[in-house]
């Protein structure tokens, strides 16, 4: 039964969709590689995406439950916001997701 029950469990995307000042988004990266560099349970992956020549982009967060992610905000994590929050142009839009759907690569020796 748990079998089943693992299968049903979803595991969640946090995002946050952000522009950063003029020359910040890199500083920025530095910053939110050094944030998840401090995540453990529950914490399944990291992408920061930027759009082309702008200060824009956007962080997707993967774990296995939001708890999971609740439990990860500790005090180096809230320092390195804080640290993290005078570069943002304006406030991040941030939401949370179920992934429904997670589709892996497939190698080019699996193809053949």
């Amino acid at each position: 039964m748990s079998e089943f029950l693992d299968f049903l469990k979803r595991k969640c995307a946090y995002v946050a969709i952000g522009e950063f000042k003029p020359g910040k988004f890199d500083e920025a990266k530095q910053l939110f590689e050094k944030a998840v560099s401090t995540y453990t349970t529950g914490f399944k992956g990291a992408y920061l995406l930027q759009e082309p020549n702008s200060d824009k982009g956007i962080a997707v967060i993967l774990w296995d439950s939001i708890e999971d992610m609740e439990a990860n905000q500790n005090e180096a994590y809230q320092a390195i916001l804080n640290e993290m929050s005078h570069l943002f142009a304006t406030a991040p839009t941030t939401s949370f997701y179920d992934v429904c759907s997670e589709i892996p690569a497939v190698s080019a020796t699996e193809a053949e």
